[in-house]
């Protein structure tokens, strides 16, 4: 009996032991048990911002669970970076960065690493910048305004939303491939950037598509050219640069999500197919087609790739035209 009763002891131990991953896999499987951080790297309102809150109300009916966004801003979105970089990689600290997270990691010393430094998730979105006049230019194209520019060198100011912000290297970049004197002048912000140049302060911005386009379409501005490799369905009747006077020009924006290195793959995985599934849903491509995005949706490893060219394109932009902003 007491050989029987041992027997009996060891095989409900091994039950116990065998049901032990059961209940580890039934743990993992209740992520999130508790609110989400979702760190913006901006203050509201912006395109970063109005993005993410379109995400976390998604996000947080898929979890089960708030999805919170917190806006960080500060020094270009390095402050809300280094937040989430150093947060625990527990899946409850996020962030959605955008194309100027790319810019830093050539402008500033990082207190973290921008490619290897982090866990990517998913590509969200894309869209182009418009290259606008105040109708007192005497432009109509791309490659009017790059003759006007050569025949009086130091004539034509740009606007951008700061010094070594997404609009100031797109411009520089223009300038650069174009072989023309323009004149930056930096301003806070997409708001006060847009109205001197409808003003007449300024001839010139390469302005995000969701805030120029309504001043291009009432006639405030004279829109060029959009900037990314295709023509957006937003604006379809303005040719791209690289079709309309300056072969290989190619600068978009991106939204884009990543948490802090060394996150459980269950929680990367859960992630990624989550925003996936949002991003593709036909209301929310349309939506955010409203918003002049394209939306994506990507693997993480694609995402990871496509950060690491952004990266290098822009460290070599602000080598090449020798933009500083401190460390």
């Amino acid at each position: 009996m007491k050989h029987l009763s041992r027997i009996a002891g060891v095989t409900l131990s091994l039950i116990m032991l065998g049901n032990v991953p059961d209940a580890a896999l039934a743990q993992k499987s209740r992520y999130p048990d508790k609110p989400v951080r979702f760190v913006v790297p901006f203050a509201p309102g912006g395109g970063t911002d109005i993005i993410a809150r379109v995400m976390a109300q998604k996000l947080s009916e898929a979890f089960g669970q708030s999805v919170v966004v917190d806006n960080r801003g500060g020094a270009g979105g390095t402050i809300g970076a280094e937040i989430a970089a150093k947060a625990t990689p527990d899946g409850y600290t996020m962030i959605m960065v955008s194309g100027s997270y790319a810019v830093n990691a050539g402008l500033y010393k990082l207190p973290y690493d921008p490619l290897n430094g982090v866990d990517t998730v998913s590509l969200v979105g894309t869209s182009p910048f418009i290259v606008a006049l105040n109708p007192a230019v005497p432009a109509k194209s791309i490659k009017e305004l790059i003759a006007l520019a050569k025949a009086k060198p130091g004539s034509l100011n740009y606007a951008s939303t700061g010094t070594g912000g997404i609009t100031h290297m797109a411009t520089e970049l223009f300038r650069l491939m174009a072989n023309v004197n323009i004149v930056h002048v930096p301003y806070k912000g997409t708001g006060p950037a847009l109205n001197d140049v409808i003003g007449g302060q300024v001839q010139m911005i390469f302005g995000s598509i969701l805030a120029t386009l309504p001043h291009t379409k009432s006639g405030r501005l004279r829109g060029l050219a959009v900037t990314g490799p295709k023509r957006s369905e937003a604006a379809p009747e303005m040719p791209t640069v690289g079709e309309s006077g300056l072969p290989g020009y190619e600068v978009t924006l991106w939204y884009g999500v990543w948490g802090p290195k060394g996150l459980p793959k269950d929680v990367v995985s859960r992630w990624n197919a989550e925003l996936v599934k949002i991003i593709k849903a036909p209301d929310m491509k349309s939506r955010l087609a409203t918003e002049g995005l394209e939306a994506v949706g990507s693997t993480p490893e694609a995402f990871r790739a496509h950060m690491k060219v952004e990266i290098a394109k822009w460290a070599k932009v602000i080598k090449d035209a020798n933009v500083k902003v401190g460390s």
